[in-house]
């Protein structure tokens, strides 16, 4: 049994990418498909899109052209389930001076450092992206 489903979907997309894989295939999750579409906005991902087979749904990443540079060069789990991690909207970290994206869990939803710091909130720092 998987105790970590953010920290298995970041490794899963680690793997495809550094594989060269068009698209992967995760049991599906709320959480999940809101750091895919935090990915595919900020252009790290091509797509995503949620696919039901029977009585259950699964995540499908689509990954940037196997051509063109990745879209995803390191990703890392910040907060882990035996050692949370938060910050407040002065303490959010910037990620290789802006090429890069931390995902923040905040009372608003699941959105990027910088939209949170805009904001004036604060939260869980889930992962970093560049």
């Amino acid at each position: 049994m998987n105790t970590d489903p953010i920290a298995d979907m970041l490794t899963r997309i680690r793997n495809a990418a550094s594989a060269s894989h068009g698209s992967l295939h995760m049991p599906y999750s709320k959480i999940k498909e809101a750091i895919a579409k935090i990915l595919a906005e900020n252009r790290f991902i091509a797509d995503y899109r949620v696919e039901t087979s029977g009585a259950f749904k699964s995540l499908v990443v689509v990954l940037t052209g196997q051509n063109a540079t990745p879209g995803i060069t390191t990703v890392a789990r910040i907060s882990k389930p035996g050692r949370r991690v938060y910050a407040g909207s002065a303490k959010i970290p910037h990620v290789l001076g802006g090429q890069g994206i931390v995902i923040v869990s905040t009372s608003k939803g699941l959105m990027t450092g910088q939209e949170a710091r805009k904001n004036g909130l604060g939260g869980e720092l889930i992962c970093k992206v560049w």
